[in-house]
């Protein structure tokens, strides 16, 4: 099955892909890789999920806000390149997550998204290397904030 048809098969929705609110391009192509700027959790009516992991957010919570952030992701790549099938793999993502000083299961957050990745592309495509890190704070109070790099074909 292709991208396409993996992200139908999950039943999920894309929200709209988020305009720069600064100076940045939301992506860059360069030859054969996709650049994808920090993204955070926008929702279908374009607003965003605002809290903290660790106050207003427990770990479920927050690993569906970083799934969101990937959906938000893939709408980007949708809007800009006319589908995910132009991607080849996932090369590296970088996670960001607001979230409590004493917070230390940063990478159960960004597995929300890894793991919609792996669906898509599959987990030999859509699972590339990773970091994922606490923040003291993120813009507007997101809870994750993810930028990432793809292969294309």
């Amino acid at each position: 099955m292709t991208p396409t048809e993996n992200f139908k098969a999950l039943g999920l929705s894309l929200p709209p892909a988020p305009s720069p609110l600064g100076v940045y391009k939301p992506c860059l192509v360069d030859g054969k890789y996709l650049y994808l700027s920090g993204h955070g959790p926008v929702q279908d009516d374009k607003s965003l999920i605002i809290g903290r992991i660790g106050v207003e957010f427990d770990m479920e919570a927050g690993k569906l806000a970083a799934r969101q952030v990937g959906l938000t992701m893939l709408s980007t790549i949708v809007a800009n390149l006319g589908s995910l099938d132009k991607v080849k793999r996932v090369i590296k993502v970088l996670g960001m997550v607001n979230c409590t000083p004493d917070f230390g299961r940063h990478p159960y957050i960004i597995n929300g998204a890894s793991e919609l990745f792996a669906k898509v592309w599959g987990e030999e495509n859509g699972i590339g290397v990773r970091s994922a890190v606490g923040m003291g704070s993120l813009p507007d109070n997101i809870p994750v904030e993810i930028e990432a790099l793809f292969e294309l074909h």
